[in-house]
C-alpha cells in the first residue's frame, strides 16, 4: 500500500511541477471543505436563533459561527461579506455583536 508521499515522489520524478500541483489541489479541497462546514454552522445557528428557542444561547452561537466563517473567508481572499450576509439571512443583532465577548471576571 503506497502512501500519499510515495505517490507524490513518483509524480515529481515524472513531472516535477505536478508534485506541487497535487498538493495545491489538496489544499484547495480542504479550504473548500472547511469553508462549507463553517457556513453550515452559521446556517444552523441562525436558523435556531430565528426559531426563538433559547435566544441568548443561539445569539452567542450565531455570533461565534459568523465570526469564524468570516475569518475563513478572509483567509482565502474573500474580503467582502455583504452578499453572504444577505444570502444566509444573518440578522442585524448577530452582526451588531460580532466579535464582542464579555469580559472575564478577575
Amino acid at each position: 500500500m503506497s502512501s500519499l508521499r510515495d505517490s507524490l515522489d513518483l509524480i515529481r520524478m515524472v513531472r516535477p511541477e505536478a508534485g506541487t500541483a497535487a498538493i495545491d489541489h489538496e489544499i484547495q479541497v480542504e479550504r473548500a471543505s472547511s469553508l462549507g462546514a463553517a457556513e453550515k454552522r452559521v446556517i444552523k445557528a441562525v436558523t435556531a436563533l430565528k426559531a426563538g428557542a433559547d435566544r441568548e444561547h443561539w445569539l452567542a452561537e450565531a455570533r461565534e459561527a459568523v465570526w469564524g466563517y468570516f475569518v475563513q473567508r478572509e483567509l482565502i481572499g474573500f474580503r467582502r461579506h455583504n452578499e453572504v450576509i444577505a444570502d444566509l439571512g444573518i440578522p442585524g443583532e448577530v452582526m451588531n455583536g460580532l466579535g464582542a465577548r464579555p469580559a472575564k471576571a478577575r
